[in-house]
Protein backbone atom coordinates (compact mmCIF):
# COMPACT_ATOMS: atom_id res chain seq x y z
CA UNK A 1 0.00 0.00 0.00
CA UNK A 2 2.75 2.54 0.72
CA UNK A 3 4.42 1.89 -2.77
CA UNK A 4 0.47 2.67 -4.21
CA UNK A 5 0.35 6.29 -2.38
CA UNK A 6 4.19 7.07 -3.45
CA UNK A 7 3.01 6.63 -6.64
CA UNK A 8 -0.06 8.67 -6.20
CA UNK A 9 1.45 11.58 -4.18
CA UNK A 10 4.14 11.64 -7.23
CA UNK A 11 1.17 11.90 -9.90
CA UNK A 12 -0.78 14.69 -7.54
CA UNK A 13 0.46 15.50 -4.35
CA UNK A 14 -2.73 17.56 -3.36
CA UNK A 15 -5.28 15.04 -2.66
CA UNK A 16 -5.98 12.75 0.32
CA UNK A 17 -6.16 9.71 -0.78
CA UNK A 18 -6.34 7.76 2.36
CA UNK A 19 -9.97 9.88 2.79
CA UNK A 20 -10.84 10.06 -1.03
CA UNK A 21 -12.81 7.31 -2.35
CA UNK A 22 -13.76 8.85 -5.97
CA UNK A 23 -10.39 9.61 -7.77
CA UNK A 24 -11.68 9.30 -10.73
CA UNK A 25 -15.69 9.53 -10.58
CA UNK A 26 -14.72 12.87 -8.89
CA UNK A 27 -12.15 13.85 -11.60
CA UNK A 28 -9.44 14.51 -9.08
CA UNK A 29 -7.37 12.87 -11.39
CA UNK A 30 -7.19 13.97 -14.50
CA UNK A 31 -5.96 11.14 -18.11
CA UNK A 32 -2.19 12.21 -18.25
CA UNK A 33 -2.35 11.79 -14.48
CA UNK A 34 -4.00 7.89 -15.05
CA UNK A 35 -1.60 7.00 -17.38
CA UNK A 36 1.36 8.15 -15.29
CA UNK A 37 0.10 6.26 -11.97
CA UNK A 38 -0.90 3.04 -14.59
CA UNK A 39 2.91 2.49 -16.26
CA UNK A 40 4.47 3.47 -12.47
CA UNK A 41 2.05 0.58 -11.22
CA UNK A 42 3.11 -2.07 -13.75
CA UNK A 43 7.12 -1.01 -13.57
CA UNK A 44 6.73 -0.53 -9.56
CA UNK A 45 4.87 -4.62 -9.16
CA UNK A 46 5.79 -6.03 -12.48
CA UNK A 47 2.11 -6.08 -13.85
CA UNK A 48 0.71 -5.37 -17.26
CA UNK A 49 -2.83 -3.77 -16.71
CA UNK A 50 -4.98 -4.22 -19.77
CA UNK A 51 -6.92 -1.36 -21.35
CA UNK A 52 -10.25 -3.30 -20.02
CA UNK A 53 -9.08 -3.27 -16.26
CA UNK A 54 -8.90 1.24 -16.48
CA UNK A 55 -12.47 1.52 -15.20
CA UNK A 56 -13.63 4.17 -12.21
CA UNK A 57 -14.38 0.85 -10.10
CA UNK A 58 -10.50 -0.46 -10.88
CA UNK A 59 -9.08 3.46 -9.95
CA UNK A 60 -11.41 5.19 -7.91
CA UNK A 61 -9.55 4.40 -4.24
CA UNK A 62 -6.53 2.81 -2.90
CA UNK A 63 -8.23 0.45 -2.01
CA UNK A 64 -9.39 -0.84 -5.47
CA UNK A 65 -6.00 0.45 -6.75
CA UNK A 66 -4.52 -2.20 -4.06
CA UNK A 67 -7.35 -5.23 -5.38
CA UNK A 68 -6.44 -4.08 -8.74
CA UNK A 69 -2.74 -4.79 -7.98
CA UNK A 70 -3.21 -7.84 -6.37
CA UNK A 71 -5.59 -9.68 -8.49
CA UNK A 72 -3.10 -9.08 -11.34
CA UNK A 73 -0.40 -10.90 -9.79
CA UNK A 74 1.58 -8.02 -7.90
CA UNK A 75 1.94 -7.94 -4.21
CA UNK A 76 0.35 -4.54 -2.95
Amino acid sequence: METILKILKEANDQIDYAAEKSLIDGGLIDSLELMEIITDLEDAFGIEIGMEEVTPENFNSVEAIAQLVTRLGGKA
